[in-house]
């Protein structure tokens, strides 16, 4: 399985790719094109609570959403993945009714009025990557790319993304799912 480039693609790490930063994690490419690429990790959660992140957004006190580390990249400003049943015109479209943003008030909607599918989660930093240097990164084997799952970035537990899709990566890569997060404990 391989998807081009693009919004709404998951780069998924490859076992052998070492960088602390990357290493088996799940990006979700939220914009791609001439300049470079960005996107945000989507299965490291941190130990801190997205109302300590932003203290100033009073709905978010007592809750438990958790905060993700979205890369290293800008690691003192909050992102936000909405799913909305509707996004809003000023929203940063990614893919199948997700969109990119910082905007708190869609977070108060989404706590006080959503019943269902509609959800968010909080990134601290992003990815980010210079012209060609992603696909420089693909030409050397350091990614897999396959089409991103809204369920995958929403309701999936974080911690199964990156082994349950490399064990669907073929049987050269299945044994790679269990592997500890450092090789030197295998």
């Amino acid at each position: 399985m391989k998807a081009p480039l693009g919004k709404g693609v998951f780069l998924i790490a490859a076992p052998s790719l070492r960088d602390p930063n990357f290493r088996q994690t799940v990006v979700l490419l939220c914009e791609h094109g001439a300049e470079g690429a960005l996107g945000v990790v989507v299965n490291r959660p941190t130990a801190m609570s997205v109302s300590e992140a932003l203290p100033q957004v009073p709905i978010l006190e007592g809750q438990r959403h958790v905060l993700f580390s979205g890369g290293p990249v800008q690691t003192n400003q909050v992102m936000m993945l909405y799913r909305l049943d509707q996004l809003p015109e000023n929203s940063h479209h990614v893919f199948e009714g997700i969109c990119l943003g910082g905007d708190t008030d869609l977070v108060d909607r989404i706590l006080t009025t959503s019943e269902g599918r509609e959800a968010f989660r909080a990134y601290i930093g992003y990815s980010g990557w210079g012209p060609g240097q992603l696909e420089s990164e693909l030409q050397t084997g350091s990614w897999f790319t396959i089409p991103a799952d809204p369920n995958a970035v929403f309701d999936k537990d974080p911690t199964r993304i990156w082994p349950d899709i490399v064990s669907t990566l073929g049987d050269d890569y299945r044994h790679y799912a269990d592997m500890p997060f450092d090789p030197s404990l295998n």
